[in-house]
């Protein structure tokens, strides 16, 4: 029977560790497995005597080495507890342990393989809630697609007490609402009491046996509230799938996630979901989020949210209800509308980690390596926590021509660090510390790896072979999942909390990818073409003409020239295949390379250009304003449409003259929020005060670490509590000026003196 795995943990029973795997079946039934299981690692066969001074435990010699070539010793112990002791016993001897720190429920998923999706043989009974318990069943990886069962949950509260007033259910079947009244409401179960209230939901959840429960901010706020109240009516929280109590971990602080661990179940928050699946939103909050993916809204929209749901719930009970009712069911909504769930659980089949691990590339990369390395016969090193002497090789980005250019070509290069590990071979195993010995690739920083197909470059290939296939079934989401993941490799290895970190190889990637887009540059110049730009992977070219057609087949006969020739330079050069692919991306029929405010130079990462696709124009920008969730949607819209005259060649001046005008008639007031993120605690603002942190000052509570505030004569002032009137001229100096001057100092014009007048300015001749 096939099935997938939502939660894993051990019990220890009779002083045995069992593991315990949780999830669905395919014929829809809930499922555990318990299976007796040791911990191990491994120490060099050479330090074996040494080892058994110190303690005693069951020992293996075995046919696996490390990445040396040294053969290994495989130490078997009863508990996992007893890893972490023995393990710092023989590092004070100096002894050194490898895969010492293998998660004890991962290591048992890498030994069977196995990625989410499970097959199960053998017998089973009924006990409790769960349907089918296997006990020491045959465990193997499976293909198999889930339909697991999500319940979303939201709460509503007394602004006062902090009493729950009300606790949403929906899910495919099921839409209630439980609340403290004594009306008979629709789609509402009518409790006498908070108590009565909170029993009924614990029932509704063991009765409903949800895999996954959800929300928005759930754990930080509705389960944190929850807990609470439990514990003041001496309620069990216990609405996991078996007897043990949920164990919720709060962080006090918005930079660190708090986490509920509902035994058998998983707890997944759709703000996190969304935030992780890369949602492109304004902001993260419900009401945003809904707009953007739905098309809906929150039920009510509130002023004083606090103040007016209290009365709601006094006066008109069932809008109370149903407004609860409605949040629940929209999280709903947006996972499904969105597919930002099925995107979470592509990434578990891809990586191996449960739904809630799978953005932590780290263990990604752990887990995807470490099952290669045990196939090869290798065992890893563990974590060392080393501390980087030096910052890594950052990418190659070339000073910018700036001016407003026709028919600007973009080369870039499809998955650069990818790409570049297998290429050459950069892999931890194939390492080669001393640099020393025969066919050995050396990479531009010293570094050499031995000439054949390491561990990395073979996980690569069949993610290349997967999106490959993904693209071909025109399945986006697996292939968004496969870059995402393959794209994470580099960072996971150029991290110190990695056990493949190493210096010399994070920057062999590094200075492999400055090689190639400087060569890259001068192969294009060589083809009497100037390249105005690179970063990192991408190349600018001015493709020298006006003629849009002409232009494109300009930009595909550079991607086949420059493939062909690394193609050839890497088997004659380096005696190895290249996986090197150049793309001709697209053609701006219109580029604006803008200028260092207040300098002749160009600027780096900031540009805008206007595409044809299909037809049909698009305006593209990076790093600029219009884009950035920093600056106010007055600058952004200002800018996006001076950005479309200046590329049409049509009058700008006009434009802002007009626009200043607005701003201070009080046209443009919805525009002027500006949204930014604090980054630490409040009281550690010391030294420099910003803007948001001064109006987060103002605020009684902080329920989020994005502060919304607009700036006013009285200095700024968080929305929550705008007293004071705009202050437009700020507006206008720091928002409108800045934008503008990046076009207007094409034309040799200022803003300050554009905004008093309404002469027109054009590109003619420019």
């Amino acid at each position: 029977m096939k099935g997938f795995i939502v939660y894993s943990t051990y019990r220890v029973i009779d002083n045995r560790a069992n593991i315990l795997l949780f999830g669905r079946l395919e014929n829809g039934q809930s499922f555990a497995t318990i299976n007796y299981y040791r911990p191990y690692f491994y120490i060099k066969e050479k330090d074996l005597e040494k080892a058994q001074k110190k303690d005693n435990f069951e020992s293996e010699k075995t046919e696996l080495t490390n990445f040396e070539g040294e053969r290994v010793t495989k130490i078997t112990l009863d508990l996992p507890k007893d890893v972490n002791e023995v393990r710092q016993e023989l590092a004070d001897e100096g002894i050194t342990c490898y895969e010492a720190d293998i998660r004890f429920t991962q290591r048992f998923l890498i030994d069977h393989d196995i990625k989410g999706a499970v097959e199960i043989e053998g017998e089973y009974d009924s006990e409790g809630a769960i349907d089918r318990v296997y006990k020491e069943p045959a465990l193997k990886k499976a293909d198999y697609w889930p339909k697991l069962r999500i319940l979303s949950i939201d709460i509503e509260t007394d602004s006062k007490s902090g009493a729950i007033n009300a606790i949403s259910l929906a899910s495919d079947d099921t839409k209630e609402t439980l609340m403290t009244t004594k009306k008979k409401l629709k789609n509402t179960t009518s409790c006498r009491s908070e108590e009565e209230l909170l029993e009924r939901f614990t029932e509704r959840i063991k009765d409903m046996d949800p895999d996954i429960v959800t929300g928005w901010n759930i754990i930080d706020f509705d389960f944190a509230v929850i807990s609470d109240r439990l514990k003041k009516h001496k309620i069990p929280f216990d609405i996991g799938r078996d007897s043990t109590p949920c164990k919720l971990r709060l962080e006090q602080s918005f930079f660190r996630e708090s986490k509920l661990d509902m035994p058998g179940r998983m707890v997944l928050d759709g703000l996190a979901l969304a935030k992780a699946s890369f949602l492109d939103t304004p902001d993260y909050k419900l009401d945003t989020v809904a707009k953007q993916v739905l098309g809906e809204r929150k039920l009510v929209q509130f002023k004083d949210k606090g103040k007016e749901l209290d009365e709601m719930y006094r006066k008109d009970p069932q809008k109370y209800a149903d407004y609860n009712l409605k949040d629940a069911q929209l999280v709903l909504d947006i996972l499904d509308k969105s597919n930002v769930l099925k995107f979470t659980i592509k990434r578990s089949f891809l990586t191996g980690l449960h739904l809630d691990r799978v953005s932590a590339s780290i263990a990604a990369l752990d887990s995807l390596y470490i099952r290669k390395a045990k196939q090869r016969g290798l065992v890893v090193p563990s974590i060392l926590h080393i501390e980087k002497e030096r910052g890594i090789l950052g990418g190659y980005v070339r000073e910018s021509e700036p001016g407003i250019y026709d028919n600007v070509l973009v080369l870039d290069f499809k998955s650069l660090y990818p790409s570049i590990m297998r290429t050459f071979n950069i892999d931890p195993a194939s390492y080669v510390p001393s640099g020393r010995g025969k066919n050995l690739v050396k990479a531009p920083n010293g570094a050499a790896f031995r000439n054949e197909e390491g561990i990395l470059p073979e996980i690569l290939e069949e993610l290349w072979r997967a999106r490959d296939e993904a693209r071909k079934n025109k399945d986006e989401l697996a292939r968004y999942a496969i870059k995402i993941l393959m794209n994470s490799l580099f960072g996971a290895m150029a991290s110190p909390n990695s056990r493949f970190f190493n210096m010399e190889i994070a920057n062999a990637i590094t200075h492999y990818g400055q090689y190639i887009i400087k060569l890259t540059a001068k192969m294009v110049e060589n083809r009497g073409y100037n390249v105005i730009y690179s970063d990192t992977d991408s190349t600018f070219v001015v493709s020298e003409t006006k003629d849009h057609d002409k232009a494109n087949s300009i930009g595909k006969k550079l991607q086949e020239e420059i493939n062909d020739y690394y193609e050839e330079f890497i088997r004659k050069e380096y005696k190895r295949k290249s996986y090197l692919e150049l793309e001709f991306e697209k053609c701006y029929s219109k580029f604006l390379m803008p200028k260092i405010r207040g300098s002749e130079t160009g600027a780096k990462k900031r540009y805008a250009g206007l595409l044809i696709k299909d037809g049909k124009e698009e305006i593209e920008i990076t790093g600029l304003e219009a884009i950035r969730g920093d600056w106010t949607a007055v600058a952004q819209k200002f800018q996006k449409e001076l950005l479309n005259l200046a590329f049409h060649d049509k009058p700008v001046e006009k434009y802002v003259a007009d626009f200043v005008r607005d701003l201070r008639a009080g046209k443009h007031d919805e525009l002027l929020v500006y949204r930014k993120s604090i980054r630490k605690e409040l009281h550690e603002y010391t030294k420099t005060t910003p803007p948001h942190v001064r109006a987060a000052r103002k605020l009684e509570t902080l329920s989020s670490n994005l502060i919304e505030y607009v700036m006013t004569t009285d200095g700024p002032e968080p929305i929550q509590k705008h007293r004071h009137p705009i202050d437009y001229e700020h507006y206008i100096k720091k928002q409108l000026e800045p934008v503008a001057d990046l076009v207007l100092v094409f034309f040799n014009k200022k803003f300050e003196d554009i905004a008093k007048g309404s002469t027109q300015t054009s590109l003619n001749g420019f």
